[in-house]
C-alpha cells in the first residue's frame, strides 16, 4: 500500500481543497464524521495506516491515509463489512474499493447540495 493513490476523489471535499501535508486526527474525523476513537482503533485494526506522531503521540494523517480511511469507512458504515471483511476487500483489490467509495463519495456531496439548493428554492 506504499504507492501513491489517485487519492483526491477518495477525500472529504474539505481535506481535498487544502494544500496541507498533514492532517490533525481531530480534523481527519471531523472530515470523516467519525469520532477520534475510531481513527485510532481502525489504525490498531488495519496495518497500512501509518500516521505520523510527534513527541507527544499526537496522530498526523496523510492524505493517502485519509483515502484509506475513507475506504474503511465506506465498507464498514455503507456496505455494512465486518472488520474482517474490509481487510479482505482492501487486501484483495484496495484500488477498486477505493473508486467505489469516491464515487459514493461524490454522489452523497451532490445531494447534499442539491438539497441545499432545493431549501433556498421554497
Amino acid at each position: 500500500m506504499e504507492e501513491n493513490l489517485p487519492i483526491t476523489d477518495t477525500l472529504p471535499e474539505s481535506i481535498a481543497s487544502q494544500e496541507k501535508i498533514w492532517y490533525g486526527i481531530g480534523e481527519t474525523a471531523e472530515a470523516l464524521g467519525v469520532p477520534a476513537s475510531t481513527l485510532r482503533f481502525w489504525e490498531k485494526e488495519f496495518d497500512m495506516i501509518k500516521p505520523r506522531k510527534n513527541r507527544k503521540g499526537d496522530r498526523f494523517y496523510s492524505k493517502n491515509d485519509i483515502a484509506i480511511l475513507r475506504t474503511i469507512q465506506y465498507l464498514t458504515k455503507v456496505k455494512g463489512f465486518t472488520l474482517q471483511g474490509a481487510k479482505t476487500a482492501i487486501k484483495n483489490n484496495f484500488m477498486k474499493e477505493a473508486e467505489t467509495a469516491a464515487i459514493v463519495t461524490t454522489l452523497t456531496q451532490i445531494r447534499d447540495k442539491l438539497l441545499e439548493i432545493k431549501t433556498l428554492l421554497k
